[in-house]
């Protein structure tokens, strides 16, 4: 099989360019959150989103979801749920931030949980971080402080910013417990019943601490809001992904969607008129490099150690073509 073809005969830079318009989705996303909020509360925003997506793919799925249901259906209900609250939470956290910071800001710092994770884990799976883990910290940390750098030597965090880096908290615990809820579990099930979940929680909260959203009052703009959130930011973005992930390389589907924050960036900037400021654009550089740092090279590293390892094992006939191994290997870096 040519290296440049996977299944089916479509070529890589298919499911490549699937995750980049999974991270643009995502990205077009935080702008249609932040210009909605003001009309849509953020509880409510996350309960027809959830709720909307779970029905959707529910109906999608109708056939699979009734058989591990009926087979498995406590132990799914069960993580599903645990699943659904952690993924409300960090949604909710995150349209709440948007009332009261840039979406520029908030993509960014919601993206934090790719550094997150490894010292979380830390807890939660006893896997210690590696000085890749701890150089992202560093350089993300550097990151939130230009961020919150307002001139004259001052800094300050807006409520917003802080709630939104609650938010990559509770995305980072999602994406543990996910890893540790997936084995002998179906994830389009758990994906389903998470939805849902999240749904009917936003819901719950949004009855008891927002005011009720007048439906048939609602501009066209937060209808199509509504749509895009429900559809194509959760439902075919998540299908995009999951699509890709299972075909490209994990470095290379990591950067790819890393990539989210900088379009979040990028149409806030076109569509809402937001300003990068040099101590911004410094922030977003040192957090997209804490992120790179984090997602990227460690498995980079570990798939050049798989590689000598493998050299090394090879018989002593194929040594003379190691030159040329190098010489590969350099071109690829290069490019």
């Amino acid at each position: 099989m040519l290296p440049f073809i996977r299944q089916h005969g479509i070529p890589l830079w298919v499911y490549k360019a699937s995750l980049l318009l999974a991270a643009a989705i995502w990205g077009m996303g935080t702008v249609v959150i932040k210009s909605t909020v003001d009309e849509f509360p953020p509880s409510w925003l996350v309960g027809v989103r959830f709720t909307g997506a779970g029905i959707i793919l529910g109906i999608v799925c109708l056939g699979k979801l009734r058989d591990r249901l009926s087979a498995e259906g406590p132990q799914h209900l069960r993580d599903g749920a645990i699943l659904g609250a952690l993924l409300f939470l960090s949604y909710w956290t995150n349209s709440t931030g948007l009332t009261d910071t840039t979406a520029s800001n908030s993509a960014f710092l919601t993206t934090l949980y790719v550094v997150i994770i490894p010292f979380l884990g830390w807890f939660i799976i006893r896997k210690k971080p590696t000085r890749f883990n701890i150089a992202a910290a560093l350089a993300c940390v550097g990151g939130v402080a230009c961020v919150a750098y307002t001139g004259a030597g001052a800094f300050s965090l807006r409520f917003g910013d802080v709630v939104t880096l609650f938010s990559a908290l509770f995305l980072s615990l999602h994406v543990l417990y996910t890893a540790k809820f997936a084995p002998g579990r179906s994830m389009t099930v758990l994906t389903v019943i998470q939805f849902i979940v999240a749904g009917l929680l936003g819901f719950a909260v949004g009855a008891i601490t927002e005011p009720t959203p007048n439906f048939a009052n609602l501009s066209p703009d937060t209808w199509i809001s509504l749509v895009y959130l429900t559809v194509l930011a959760s439902c075919v973005a998540l299908g995009l992904q999951n699509a890709a992930v299972a075909r490209v390389d994990p470095a290379q589907a990591a950067l790819f969607l890393s990539t989210e924050c900088v379009f979040g960036v990028i149409f806030s900037i076109l569509l809402l008129g937001e300003v990068l400021t040099p101590p911004l654009f410094a922030g977003f550089a040192l957090i997209f490099a804490g992120i790179v740092i984090s997602e990227y090279l460690p498995l980079r590293a570990e798939k050049k150690r798989a590689q000598r390892a493998a050299e090394e094992k090879a018989p002593a006939s194929c040594e003379a073509s190691a030159p040329i191994r190098d010489l590969e290997e350099a071109d690829a870096f290069m490019r």
